[in-house]
């Protein structure tokens, strides 16, 4: 058995066309255009690199982007102020800051700072505790883009044991709370659980997002089972070069999987695209216009 690969970059090729015949008939309706703001602190060449694809795609969408690069010793004052500053701008709907930030900085505080209805990584308490009562608008971007593929490749997951491996408020958390709303059973693990392996055995779908290479091998695996895999690991490819791999060791697992994300081309290339759409969802809101639905 082969599985299937679950094209996470057909998948957001096709909402980016959704986001940007919204975006296109919002502008001309309502004379809004939705913007986003980026901020950098320091200059991490990973971070760098994320933040120019999430502006680079905005402006593709027909969206105001902006972005705020910070010194690597910027002061937590400063960056709160930065903050603030976007909060009160009306033209910008959505603000990132881009985590990890430098270690003398407090990324609670920022959090704390920054405005809910502008929180297009729904990282803040007002959103994450929406997402827990089941009325967030916002929701964060690569656990939304999960479900967006489990919904076209699986279909209806009620009644399904799933199993997330990951206990991240960036992803984790709610995508166990977004997995639980869809009526799974679901079952989340993390560095501290015994016996990974038989827990991931049970798993009509298996979501890792633990961070370390290759980690969930194919005995692990469930024949037949979904396997959706969050991580991204840069690791030595001989000859002085790299490449990403994901958490699940991927040739193997896609002989025993019924369906598999592969690294990269799988859950990443839906995260930007749900910032875009949390960003087009949160000017809407902000203007009291009905949010398109996705």
């Amino acid at each position: 058995m082969t599985a299937t690969i679950i094209d996470g970059k057909a998948s957001a090729a096709r909402l980016r066309e959704k986001i940007a015949a919204e975006t296109q008939r919002i502008t001309a309706a309502h004379g809004i255009q939705p913007g986003l703001a980026t901020v950098l602190v320091g200059n991490d060449p990973a971070s760098e690199v994320y933040v120019r694809n999430k502006g680079k795609t905005a402006q593709a969408l027909g969206f105001k982007s902006v972005h705020v690069a910070m010194d690597a010793g910027t002061t937590q004052e400063a960056l709160l102020g930065q903050v603030r500053a976007l909060n009160a701008d009306k033209s910008i709907h959505g603000i990132l800051v881009q985590l990890p930030l430098p270690k003398h900085l407090d990324e609670t505080s920022v959090l704390d700072a920054l405005d809910p209805a502008k929180d297009v990584d729904a990282l803040t308490p007002t959103n994450a505790g929406l997402l827990m009562s089941g009325r967030a608008h916002l929701v964060s971007c690569t656990p939304a883009g999960v479900m967006l593929l489990l919904k076209e490749y699986v279909g209806d997951i009620a009644g399904k044991d799933v199993l997330v491996i990951g206990r991240s408020l960036l992803f984790g958390k709610p995508a166990a709370l977004l997995l639980l709303a869809a009526n799974a059973t679901v079952t989340m693990a993390h560095s501290r659980s015994r016996d990974l392996p038989a827990l991931a055995r049970r798993a009509d779908i298996l979501v890792a997002a633990i961070g370390k290479p290759e980690l969930v091998k194919a005995d692990w695996i469930k024949p037949g089972a979904v396997v959706i895999d969050v991580g991204i690991n840069r690791v030595d490819a001989g000859d002085g070069k790299t490449k990403l791999v994901g958490d699940v060791d991927y040739e193997p697992a896609s002989k025993i999987a019924g369906a598999i994300t592969p690294v990269p081309g799988g859950v990443g290339a839906m995260t930007i695209v749900c910032l875009m759409q949390n960003t087009l969802i949160a000017a809407c809101a902000q203007n009291g216009i009905e949010a398109p639905k996705f």
